[in-house]
């Protein structure tokens, strides 16, 4: 039997938000750049291209991702969403050797900061528009099971811790004159979002290559289960995977072998809508065996 649960809710919306947040804090960290001529605010506004692109193909691929299923693809387009997080991550490996090639140009070529008190504010304002995006998009891509969220989410928390110790670190160097300090920080930034990046990456490839579903969630289902309180039934060989963001489930139903096919049918049905339940956005597949053979 298949059975699949209730249709997703369009994440659209909160993709246009990240787009928005994005635009508007380019505006204002390529100001702080303009005004003080940091290489560090410079790395900071460079991330936020980044984070307009990959909203951009995060757009694109939900969009996609959204589409009903059909005759070529009849379990649907999900998939669609880790070419918008592999895409991300790429973005930022880039965005990384970029910043990395400006910081070692600036510490060859050393300048003074100028201007930094406003631009330090004007930065700071760009890093709470991030933070409030970001809290936003993680609540919703795990209520949703939306790694394209997820990914975007994570992506713009690192764009604000990285912010916040560039904001520091041009402050420091302003203060002491310390100039090597600004594409020091640019460095760690860079580091910081390489790592983010090779994160993405990691979680791209594993959902494309129809990884299990995280241990937690297993345990879960498992539980769920074994939970099953009608006589002489058993659930075997559990497979899981994840498709972008709808959860496919196989397994097998043991019952008595004397039962009839309509009670075997409705075993499963009670079954599937169990796992419905504690997992939404679901697609579950059971396979009917008698358990005297």
């Amino acid at each position: 039997m298949h059975s699949i649960s209730r249709p997703k809710k369009s994440l659209k919306p909160f993709v246009l938000l990240s787009i928005t947040a994005a635009i508007v804090t380019i505006v204002m960290k390529m100001l702080a750049w303009r005004l003080t001529g940091s290489v560090g605010l410079l790395s900071d506004a460079l991330e936020s291209f980044v984070n307009l692109a990959g909203a951009m193909m995060a757009l694109a691929m939900i969009t996609l991702a959204e589409r009903p299923a059909d005759d070529s693809h009849p379990f649907g387009h999900g998939k669609a969403e880790y070419f918008s997080s592999g895409f991300e991550g790429l973005l930022i490996l880039i965005a990384a050797l970029s910043i990395g090639f400006s910081a070692v140009d600036r510490l060859l070529h050393p300048r003074e900061l100028e201007a930094v008190g406003f631009a330090l504010l004007v930065s700071a304002g760009a890093s709470m528009v991030n933070y409030f995006t970001a809290r936003t998009l993680l609540t919703v891509g795990r209520r949703e099971h939306s790694i394209t969220l997820e990914a975007d989410a994570h992506h713009l928390m690192t764009d604000v811790w990285t912010s916040v110790g560039v904001i520091a670190g041009v402050a420091l160097a302003w203060w002491s004159g310390w100039t090597w300090l600004d594409p020091v920080i640019a460095l760690a930034v860079a580091i910081n979002i390489l790592r983010t990046g090779w994160h993405l990456l990691q979680r791209t490839a594993e959902g494309m290559m129809d990884a299990s579903l995280p241990p937690e969630q297993l345990s879960e289902i498992q539980t769920a289960l074994k939970d099953i309180s009608l006589d002489g039934v058993s659930c075997h060989n559990l497979k899981t995977r994840m498709g972008g963001s709808i959860v496919f489930i196989t397994l097998d139903v043991m019952v008595p072998g004397n039962w009839s096919v309509q009670q075997g049918h409705d075993c499963c049905e009670s079954i599937e809508a169990h796992l419905h339940k504690i997992l939404p956005h679901t697609y579950v597949t059971t396979h009917l065996e008698p358990s005297d053979q």
